[in-house]
């Protein structure tokens, strides 16, 4: 297969993209988080080959977005009240709500679960091509199954060129990490994946408390021990145990860092983050992009700040550094 690369400010290429997804194929496709590996929601078939593309196990759910909050009905069996409060102040955005799945949906988009996950992506480009084609797609992440999430179609193609119909470039991805997942029950909302949107955040639009639990049974993208990985193996130390380790390091390890003292650190691959949590989440995937571009096999990242609010950040590093 010949991935098509298409520019999302072609009028014709977003045409072509709407086009292969109403044919049951597969394009990837920008959101405001990483890029999506995009399948016509309402076609089993369709959805399926997003597994086979990304040899990820059938039994891990899948992600419905949609272009408005008035088509919730045709993929959940019922609305709460909870949900307009969150709907009116996160979306679009990069908030996925976990709900009871509508009796026609798929088991190949939940996994067999009972459940569904469902959002509203804020990116003009995909919300342009769902509403043009009155279309929902089911979009995990476009890379191979536990890998390195894309931000920008480059990293897409670098991973599956060959295996998609075609990856939509809308430019690089604005937020940078996946979605935060929440379900809400009687007595608490739960986030069952760390992302942009916090607990902080979601608490005044809720009458229940809002809870990261440690860990949790139901089963969500993004959610196993070992995921968002690059090809390098990741460590993460403190600065000091860093400065310690660039000393002797050989050609093919890096450092990726934030504190002021480490920015001159002499490193055969050093990447300074920016320090703040929205430049650094913005950043991170590319930046561990680039050191698989250049080779390293062993990257030393700078532990983030001990803080609630990089729950997100802490989230995909550790499953990046799990063995």
């Amino acid at each position: 297969m010949k991935t098509e690369r298409l520019s999302a400010e072609n009028p014709d290429h977003l045409q072509r993209a709407g086009e292969l997804l109403l044919a049951g194929e597969l394009v990837a496709v920008p959101t405001e988080t990483v890029y999506g590996l995009a399948a016509d929601a309402s076609n089993p078939e369709a959805v399926a080959k997003i597994f086979a593309a990304k040899r990820r196990p059938t039994n891990h759910p899948l992600i419905t977005h949609i272009a408005s909050p008035d088509q919730l009905p045709r993929w959940v069996k019922t609305i709460p009240d909870w949900v307009a409060p969150l709907t009116a102040a996160f979306w679009p955005g990069p908030l996925t709500l976990i709900f009871d799945r509508h009796p026609d949906v798929s088991d190949v988009i939940t996994g067999g679960l009972p459940t569904i996950g469902v959002r509203m992506p804020d990116h003009p480009v995909l919300l342009s091509l769902l509403q043009r084609f009155d279309i929902a797609v089911a979009a995990p992440s476009a890379n191979p199954y536990q890998k390195l999430s894309p931000t920008s179609a480059e990293q897409v193609l670098a991973s599956m060129d060959g295996m998609i119909a075609a990856v939509l470039d809308g430019g690089p991805c604005g937020v940078g990490t996946e979605s935060t997942i929440l379900r809400v029950g009687e007595h608490s909302a739960d986030i069952l994946r760390s992302g942009p949107i916090s607990a902080d955040m979601l608490q005044p639009y809720l009458q229940v408390p809002v809870r990261t639990p440690l860990s949790h049974e139901h089963a969500v993208s993004g959610n196993k021990k070992i995921h968002y990985q690059p090809n390098a193996r990741i460590s993460l130390c403190t600065a000091a145990e860093i400065t310690a380790l660039a000393a002797s390091a050989d050609a093919h390890s890096g450092a990726l860092v934030y504190s002021p003292a480490l920015r001159s650190l002499t490193c055969h691959h050093l990447k300074v983050m920016p320090a703040d949590h929205q430049g650094y989440r913005q950043a991170l995937y590319a930046a561990l992009y680039e050191a698989d571009c250049d080779g390293v096999s062993q990257l030393w990242v700078e532990a983030p700040p001990h803080d609630p609010a990089w729950a997100d950040i802490w989230d995909r590093l550790s499953r990046a550094a799990a063995n």
